[in-house]
């Protein structure tokens, strides 16, 4: 088991609740170098502030020199990589952004990771593991009667985000069949819960609603989606990493195919219901819809038998608990949200939004 690792992009969506799960339940000292793009914040980590088995550093994963220094310093047992730019919509209007840091950001990081590995004495070559985070996307856009996405479907991703990462998750397999280091591959589907940052879908909806503003949906809502508690995700992270086996992949789903539509008349009822006095009930009122974006998946579908069978996992949450969970937190939490908006909207003021 792993005593210190280091995780790249611990402020993001599923980083930092990766990072906030294991230092709750775990002894874990973690190293937490992430790059606080627009999507990523601090104050989701607050409550690790004055916590010294949690190091975080500011920096990028590109940048080699600061890799290297930190892994020398701290000698971590495993890497995990979380960093990427990871929106579909923004990856269509520039994608350059995506390619650094998925594609060359990710090499960078194998490039530092081989390096310092080879230096190690033979028990800690044994030992160490690097986990690289990676999505279904990568697969491409299923039929409704095609099976589900398994670790063996060729990949065929669609976007310039899916691309990019396909292409980490193909550097990461060749730096364990070239050079023996010891990676794993995780591909989740659509993580949902706390602290996303309020572009992705649910907190969208979730937040609009709350204000009465439109609710928009892609097409017809007919686009499925299976949906992951990010809190299942990271808990299966964790597993793969104890015991995974190096240059494997696993698939980590949560067992909830759902149309956008169904989703987003799901989170209208638990507001209605939640928020009764508000003027906005009902809250399915506030549905619009919205020309499709250019290359738009029709579903995904994950197979997670290996890791069930393997490993031993199964989603904890279903995804009406999940989603009752995940409004109740943005509507406890509205002072992060105004938080993490206003900062974004600061830095795209002072021309710092990457």
């Amino acid at each position: 088991m792993a005593t210190t690792i280091l995780v790249t992009g611990g402020a993001g969506f599923i980083g930092a609740n990766f990072v906030l799960q294991q230092r709750q339940s775990s002894d874990l000292r973690i190293i937490n170098l992430d790059k606080l793009t627009y999507a990523d914040n601090l104050e989701t980590l607050a409550t690790l502030a004055d916590d010294p088995l949690h190091i975080f550093v500011q920096g990028d994963i590109g940048d080699r020199g600061l890799v290297q220094d930190l892994l020398t310093t701290y000698q971590p047992d495993a890497i995990l990589n979380f960093a990427a730019e990871t929106h579909v919509d923004r990856s269509i209007d520039g994608p350059d952004a995506f390619i650094q840091t998925n594609v060359v950001g990710t090499f960078h990081l194998l490039e530092e990771a081989r390096n310092y590995w080879k230096s190690l004495p033979a028990p800690a070559q044994d030992a160490f593991r690097f986990l690289h985070v990676s999505t279904d996307e990568v697969f491409g856009s299923l039929n409704a009667e095609d099976p589900a996405f398994s670790e063996t479907t060729p990949y065929s991703p669609n976007s310039p985000y899916s691309a990019s990462k396909a292409s980490s998750d193909h550097l990461v397999r060749a730096y364990f069949h070239t050079y023996g280091l010891p990676t794993l591959i995780t591909n989740c589907s659509n993580n949902y819960g706390p602290y996303q940052f309020p572009e992705k879908l649910i907190p969208l909806m979730i937040l609009n609603a709350i204000e009465g503003q439109p609710l928009p949906i892609y097409g017809d809502g007919q686009n499925i989606r299976d949906w992951l508690f990010v809190e299942d995700h990271c808990r299966a992270i964790r597993l793969v990493l104890d015991q995974g086996t190096p240059g494997e992949t696993y698939n980590v789903g949560g067992a909830a195919e759902r149309t956008n539509l169904w989703l987003v008349q799901q989170l209208c009822a638990i507001l209605d219901e939640l928020l009764p006095d508000s003027s906005h009930v009902p809250h399915l009122n506030l549905v619009s819809y919205v020309k499709d974006r250019p290359g738009h998946d029709r579903r995904y579908a994950i197979d997670f038998t290996k890791l069930h069978t393997q490993l031993g996992w199964s989603p904890q949450e279903n995804i009406e608990s999940g989603l009752r969970k995940t409004v109740q937190w943005y509507l406890d939490h509205r002072d992060w949200c105004q938080q993490v908006t206003a900062q974004n909207y600061e830095r795209q003021r002072l021309g710092l939004t990457v």
